[in-house]
């Protein structure tokens, strides 16, 4: 896929040009380009530059919204056209952001990266408590939680949700990643998460290196066999 197309895809979202954004992600269709890498670095590259305007204070929220849509809609055209992964099993996870939060793009951005990779992956949505992603990580039998902030308020109640793992006595049967703007892999190591990652793409990876040391979901996930830390997860 040529550079100049990531490059404009990405500027339509920073561009708030939604129109825009759906022309290019059909050029890329019809040009017989990666979906996943006009996701990745066309759209999502053009999120994440918006999202960097917003914390100089260039762009507020009604900006960031629109940027939002601009993606989503480019998103849409192009999610079709992702490569389905074809594996023998496909990987669980549940996926949300932590209560007191509602910014979902970042999310949503690895919600569909995950999907095309061939991991089944439960939407839990926004504002969900810690005791929610325990429940339904053992309803799903999931091998991952993916817990998301863009809150620093919020952050601590990624760290109840390893709490109530270790609480039930569960802690091992589940890979925990974290991600989203205010974190990092400091954070990520002082609540005991098992990964973390600051974009869709290397939270894909990340899953994928994890999944290899996941077993079937009535065991535990081997200690010995978790993922050193510094290799980004996370959403």
């Amino acid at each position: 896929m040529s550079a100049e197309l990531l490059q404009q895809l990405s500027d339509a979202v920073v561009n708030m040009d939604e129109d825009e954004a759906v022309r290019l992600s059909r050029q890329a269709v019809d040009e017989k380009a990666d979906a996943y890498e006009a996701i990745d670095k066309g759209l999502g590259d053009g999120m994440e530059r918006a999202g960097k305007l917003f914390d100089e204070e260039e762009y507020f929220v009604p900006e960031i919204l629109i940027c939002s849509d601009a993606m989503n809609a480019g998103i849409n055209v192009l999610k079709p056209h992702l490569k389905q992964e074809e594996t023998r099993q496909k990987h669980k996870a549940v996926i949300g952001v932590i209560e007191g939060d509602t910014h979902d793009i970042g999310k949503n951005l690895v919600r569909i990266m995950l999907e095309s990779a061939g991991f089944e992956v439960l939407d839990l949505g926004r504002d969900v408590p810690p005791l929610t992603f325990v429940e339904k990580a053992i309803e799903t039998k999931a091998e991952f939680i993916l817990l998301s902030s863009l809150m620093t308020t919020t952050m601590d109640a990624m760290a109840d949700v390893i709490k109530i793992l270790k609480e039930k006595n569960i802690r091992g049967k589940f890979k925990v990643a974290v991600g989203g703007g205010p974190i990092s892999q400091a954070f990520a190591d002082r609540i005991g998460a098992d990964g973390y990652s600051s974009n869709a793409a290397d939270a894909v990876r990340m899953c994928k290196r994890l999944a290899r040391t996941c077993v079937p979901a009535d065991r535990e996930c081997g200690e010995n066999d978790s993922i050193r830390r510094g290799e980004t997860a996370g959403i």
